[in-house]
């Protein structure tokens, strides 16, 4: 939502200035220099990532308008699916959690906490590095490697796209400038025409040194911002699972590895300590209350 408000505001502010200076909005109405700048950045971006990327930079405000989505919920969940499995690792011994890390979508544990199980590289993380600590003999020094390995792979894979739309910030006031020299070679061969014909193509000319700049700083360098930003808040989230995982495989409580799960999260969206502590006590309370359909069996 914040991508359509801010860049509503960039356009909005430029446009209301430049009416009231007298300008007027149908002149900066250059299709052909949208057609220019517009295909020399998108062949930019398939020469130097390929299909996929150039795709990938055409659905990023798709993508921003679903916000960040690792809000201080997400990470209350992700503590308190985690606690749950370390508990019953703790009551049950390692065999107990075989079952939920060998396929989590089958998991009846983690299917409570959607965002957590959902989360493709999250889990995969989660239930690669946990089958490891249930067979046993991998030392914490290694497993802690191991997820630093795979942190580190997931955050170039995350942060490509921010690197796509940085490289094309960077590239749009240069081809504003060609579409610009296009525009004087025009006029040049028009150069004995009437003034305001020549006046025209003038400032179609200069249009496209304004779109490659207002392109470059007004859209694609935000959106580069916008999505490191949601890359770095995921790096936080399998900081959180690393953390966790790292205690639990030292012989750490259920409650005091969610707690170093915890310290990893920004303060901005970092749940207090007793709230996580109630949160995890009372899911586990509720968890291993009998329904009503088992307190009539009993009766």
């Amino acid at each position: 939502m914040f991508v359509i408000v801010g860049i509503g505001i960039v356009l909005g502010g430029i446009l209301l200035g430049y009416t009231l200076e007298g300008g007027k909005v149908a002149a900066l109405m250059q299709f052909k220099e949208f057609i220019i700048i517009g295909g020399a950045g998108f062949g930019s971006v398939l020469i130097g990532y390929g299909m996929k990327g150039a795709i990938s930079m055409c659905t990023a405000p798709l993508t921003l308008l679903k916000g960040n989505p690792y809000t201080k919920h997400n990470y209350l969940e992700l503590l308190q699916g985690m606690y749950e499995l370390f508990l019953l690792g703790r009551k049950g011994g390692l065999i107990a959690l075989e079952k939920h890390v060998e396929d989590p979508t089958e998991s009846e544990v983690l299917q409570k906490y959607p965002f957590f199980c959902h989360h493709h590289h999250a889990m995969s993380l989660f239930a690669d590095t946990m089958k490891l600590v249930v067979m046993g003999g991998v030392s914490v020094f290694d497993l802690a490697e191991m997820m630093d390995m795979d942190i580190e792979a997931q955050r170039e894979e995350s942060l490509k796209l921010s690197h796509i739309l940085a490289t094309l910030a960077d590239s749009m006031p240069g081809f504003g400038i060609v579409a610009a020299v296009l525009g004087v070679v025009i006029t040049m061969a028009a150069i004995g025409g009437p003034p305001e014909m020549i006046g025209e193509k003038v400032g179609a000319a200069l249009v496209g040194t304004f779109l490659g700049v207002l392109l470059a700083y007004g859209v694609f360098a935000p959106q580069a911002k916008a999505v490191e930003t949601i890359a770095h808040a995921q790096m936080q989230y399998m900081g959180c699972i690393k953390n966790a995982i790292v205690a639990f495989a030292r012989g750490d409580a259920p409650l005091i590895c969610v707690e170093f799960a915890r310290r990893n999260i920004e303060p901005e969206v970092r749940p207090g300590f007793t709230e996580v502590e109630n949160a995890c006590r009372n899911r586990a309370r509720a968890d291993t209350q009998p329904t009503s359909h088992e307190q009539a069996e009993a009766a």
